[in-house]
């Protein structure tokens, strides 16, 4: 995998880990959410049922208040009070009954074949014995019961509220209830609507999900398209600058060959042909001396020593890059007329540039003398100097070469811009970051400065 599509990758992690946390969290507070609201609900109707059962318990008493608070015991009120709690209801479902404290059923409007019966063990399909706790909570003086109860409407077992009130001279324990199907109706519909919210909700967060993934993968293949484009043309630049320079030196190397070497070497053999005539022809005047053409074979020597010193001083690889240096300070000062002077400085020699364990020169040493030589060449045709100095000092962090000259100075940023003039300074910046150094340029009028610094090496 590119780096670009793991760097890629590695963002879209944190940010899917990061949704699908918030969806979790998101969905958890919803289910809490729901279920806060079916509490609340189910509470709010519950306590309505409950004020509703009240109401309707105090309207049998109040129906039977006047045999009752009469003080009558007799046969014949509690028949007639059987008779009148046994003819009320309320609604389809809705209906009194009346049981002793024993269990035994005395009104049941909608079981008369249980009247009379002893319902005492009767036990709902949830296992409570139903008559049994109706009582209890009418001893305590009144209260409400939960229990499943068939509903007559329908014949189906439903859950039902219940509450019931205690006659104690009678001995009886009166009570009605409401069936709670249109509640438990009610709190489903609001569970069913809240899944279908929180489903909802949830696919809107997968959609926002899945476009924050797609436009991170897109502006990451946007971005390596990009990189690509420009990598790629910067490597078609790099290799157009490699051939041109290879051209320009091949070009200088040519006309130096043309103009010096070439030139002596044909003076030389005209000189020689001239001795060989003088030699095989009668009558010439004899050979005495040929300093002239040892002379001339000399200048051709010391020409193919120039040109092998430009493209590999000797000096660098016998003697070391401080060497090399001062060397090429002399030669720049007699060639152009421009005073260049050299100084080593600094607590140590610089071994670490100079040669490697196999006692050949070292790129770093190589790297260092180059670029001296492109800001050399970079005096000489551009500044207008009288002076040039260079700096080779050694410390504990590394090796810094540095060359000033008083020259009219030029505008860094613009000639870097540049395509033809700014070749000399991108040699020298590749040079040296590939080196794994640093670079450093100041100009103005009067003085320049490049100061190249590379760290201890490794």
């Amino acid at each position: 995998m590119r780096p670009r599509h793991r760097l890629v990758v590695l963002a879209l992690i944190p940010l899917l880990a990061a949704l699908a946390i918030m969806a979790g969290v998101i969905a958890w507070k919803a289910d809490r959410l729901a279920d806060e609201q079916v509490r609340v609900l189910e509470d709010s109707l519950m306590s309505a049922r409950r004020a509703e059962l009240k109401h309707y318990v105090s309207l049998a008493l109040t129906s039977i208040r006047h045999l009752y608070d009469e003080g009558r015991d007799d046969a014949a009120a509690k028949t007639e009070a059987r008779a009148i709690l046994g003819a009320m209801g309320f609604g389809d479902d809705g209906y009194f009954f009346v049981y002793d404290l024993d269990g035994r059923s005395l009104v049941h409007p909608r079981m008369p074949d249980i009247v009379g019966e002893n319902k005492w063990d009767l036990v709902d399909p949830s296992g409570l014995r139903v008559i049994q706790a109706l009582i209890a909570r009418a001893r305590e003086g009144g209260g409400f019961q939960r229990y499943l109860w068939e509903k007559p409407s329908t014949g189906r077992v439903t859950a039902k509220l219940g509450y019931a009130v205690q006659l104690e001279r009678w001995g009886w324990m009166v009570g009605t209830g409401i069936y709670l199907d249109d509640v438990e109706a009610a709190l489903q519909s609001i569970r069913d609507e809240v899944k279908r919210n929180i489903a909802s909700t949830m696919s809107i967060f997968a959609a926002v999900a899945l476009l924050s993934v797609l436009v991170v993968s897109a502006g990451g293949l946007l971005l390596n398209l990009r990189d690509q484009r420009v990598a790629d043309r910067k490597l078609r630049e790099l290799a157009q600058r490699i051939v041109t320079s290879q051209e320009e030196e091949r070009a200088r190397f040519s006309r130096e060959l043309h103009d010096g070497l070439s030139q002596l070497l044909v003076s030389l053999k005209y000189q020689f042909e001239l001795v060989e005539h003088r030699l095989v022809t009668p009558g010439q005047p004899p050979v005495r001396s040929m300093k002239k053409e040892l002379d001339g074979l000399g200048e051709a020597i010391a020409e193919v020593r120039r040109i092998s010193h430009a493209l590999r001083p000797s000096a660098l690889d016998n003697l070391g890059l401080a060497s090399a240096l001062e060397q090429s300070a002399k030669e720049f000062s007699a060639r152009t007329g421009i005073a260049a002077s050299f100084r080593l400085a600094g607590d140590r020699q610089p071994i670490d540039v100079s040669h490697d364990a196999s006692g050949e020169i070292g790129d770093r040493a190589v790297t260092l003398f180059r670029i001296a030589q492109e800001a050399l060449a970079n005096v000489e045709r551009h500044s207008r100097a009288r002076q040039v100095e260079i700096l080779l000092s050694c410390h504990g962090d590394g090796t810094c070469l540095n060359i000033t000259d008083d020259g009219v100075g030029f505008e860094i940023a613009r000639t870097e811009r540049d395509g033809s003039d700014g070749i000399g300074l991108r040699n020298i910046r590749e040079r040296i970051e590939h080196a794994g150094g640093t670079l450093f340029l100041s100009s103005s009028p009067g003085r320049t400065e490049l100061r190249a610094t590379l760290p201890v090496a490794s």
